[in-house]
């Protein structure tokens, strides 16, 4: 810009010089003078120019470059931030899994504890069951001592061939036949005195018992 303005005033100065001079020769050599000047004026100006392309070209390249550098970096941040993201998001995922599972063994242990409560009880329960029958059947057995010379040890022995089997039936009716019996409202086959005679003598609760033993022989 500089050398443009100092070709600018050596161009004045010539063309102020050559208003003076009044010979062909001067004018001559003051056109030429001034056509050089113009020259180079025009080639500064267009050093100049180009100059100023360069330089934006130049600026233009490196705000190319530096946005491309801060959307490179932006991306590489995002990536970062969704990797982290996908890590927590698993993370989580695996916790939740974990304490599923933590949550299904316990409810499992609960539930087997709770079972093998209940079989424990069934078998108390049964154990007690058994050990009142096995009692009830040490008083039937006894009572029913009586009834072995007619009935068989097995019960299976028609009385004086002619009642029934009595082995095996049930408790519940054999304890109200001989109720009957004992009350005298009974009498099947001719046996009604007999079996009052053999009943009169057993409490209720010697019923009870001996009809459960009766029940059970086989």
């Amino acid at each position: 810009m500089k050398k443009i303005i100092a070709l600018s005033l050596v161009t004045a100065t010539v063309l102020v010089f050559s208003g003076c001079g009044s010979s062909n020769n001067n004018k001559e050599e003051t056109k030429s003078a001034v056509t050089e000047t113009a020259n180079k004026v025009t080639e500064a100006a267009k050093e100049t120019a180009n100059k100023a392309v360069e330089a934006t070209k130049e600026a233009a390249t490196k705000a190319t470059e530096a946005v491309k550098e801060g959307a490179n970096k932006a991306a590489e941040a995002t990536k970062e931030v969704a990797s982290k993201a996908a890590e927590a998001a698993k993370e989580t995922a695996n916790k939740a899994v974990e304490a599923t599972k933590e949550v299904a063994t316990k409810a499992a242990e609960t539930a087997k504890e709770t079972a093998n409560k209940a079989v424990e009880a069934t078998k108390e329960a049964a154990s007690g069951t058994a050990a009142s029958a096995s009692g009830n059947n040490e008083k039937g057995k006894a009572v029913f001592a009586k009834c072995v010379s007619c009935h068989g040890a097995d019960g299976k022995t028609k009385a004086l061939g002619k009642s029934e089997v009595i082995a095996g039936q049930n408790a519940a009716d054999l304890e109200k036949k001989m109720q009957e019996y004992k009350a005298g409202t009974r009498n099947v086959a001719g046996m009604g005195s007999l079996m009052k005679g053999q009943v009169s003598s057993l409490s209720d609760e010697d019923i009870k018992a001996v009809a459960e033993y009766i029940s059970n022989l086989k």
